[in-house]
């Protein structure tokens, strides 16, 4: 008898919810599986973080992301990156009778390097929306970003460094970095946890199309729904500073165990608000399109 018949024996749902649990995140870890198929094997003789910091140590911006865009296209990402984890939505009465989202994202914000020595790389919108495309990865939303927090194995907190115009410089990254990873290694846990609070997530709005040109930044949270960060598109697309992050989410998701386009979730009126804060969020294939091919403002 499958677990699901046997929540029809009121008795034996009580007495097996362990096994319930265990199924249901066993059910959504395999779901994610195959997320990372797109992402390329690390070559054995790829850079680590520290020698890609030392590359990139004088370069910012542009120049820096297309650096840092070589080394992820051939693969030069840690290996714990390269397992999805599943973040669950529940619905509950929701619209079309769906009970739950599942989300398959990456454990951690894009880095090059290797499990051992890695460097945690902010990126333009336009590079971040590349590699995103590269990898069938997408931007989350706002309301993702929340959920990702909500369920993070590791909560780690926000350590910002003093504004300034050195933000956006390599050593301003290594400098936070080296932040990051000292907070982590006081907590044991994986690399391969689900961790959330250390930085911004570039994020996907509608607030893009209403003001071309510029990237949207949310988060660094000090708790559930309590990022430091609200919604902004203050900056050119090109802007990248020490504390942005890039957050990669599967483009299929599974609603009630059934793949669906993320996309398509997005577009949908009933759908969107269980994913968006904003509803139906539009265009967001011809944004990654336009933003592969457009000069980036830089500002």
């Amino acid at each position: 008898m499958k677990l699901p018949d046997l929540c029809r024996i009121g008795l034996a749902c009580v007495a097996l919810p362990g096994l319930l649990v265990q199924a249901a995140a066993a059910t959504a870890s395999q779901a994610c599986e195959q997320a990372t198929q797109h992402i390329p094997p690390r070559p054995a003789q790829s850079l680590t973080g520290s020698s890609f910091a030392q590359r990139v140590r004088e370069i910012s911006g542009l120049e820096r992301d297309r650096e840092a865009l070589e080394q992820l296209r051939a693969g030069n990402l840690p290996a714990f990156m390269r397992r999805a984890v599943p973040v669950e939505i529940d619905t509950g009465a929701a619209p079309r009778r769906a009970k739950r989202i599942t989300l398959c994202v990456l454990p951690d914000y894009l880095a090059v390097g290797s499990d051992s020595d890695y460097l945690l790389m902010p990126l333009g919108l336009a590079a971040a929306l590349s590699i995103a495309e590269a990898f069938a990865f997408t931007l989350p939303t706002t309301r993702i970003v929340d959920a990702i927090y909500a369920q993070a194995d590791l909560r780690l907190k926000p350590q910002p460094l003093p504004p300034n115009d050195q933000m956006r410089s390599t050593a301003y990254v290594l400098r936070h970095n080296a932040m990051v990873l000292q907070q982590r290694s006081a907590v044991p846990a994986a690399a391969s946890e689900l961790t959330a609070g250390h930085k911004k997530d570039l994020v996907l709005t509608n607030r893009l199309w209403q003001t071309l040109g510029r990237v949207a930044i949310y988060g660094w949270h000090r708790g559930v729904r309590a990022p430091i960060q609200p919604l902004s598109t203050v900056h050119g697309a090109g802007y990248a500073d020490y504390s942005h992050g890039v957050r990669l989410i599967g483009t299929t998701v599974f609603i009630d165990g059934q793949p669906r386009s993320l996309f398509d979730v997005l577009r949908d009126p009933l759908l969107s608000p269980l994913l968006s804060d904003e509803g139906p969020i539009e265009g967001i294939e011809e944004l990654s399109r336009q933003a592969l091919t457009a000069r980036a403002t830089g500002g």
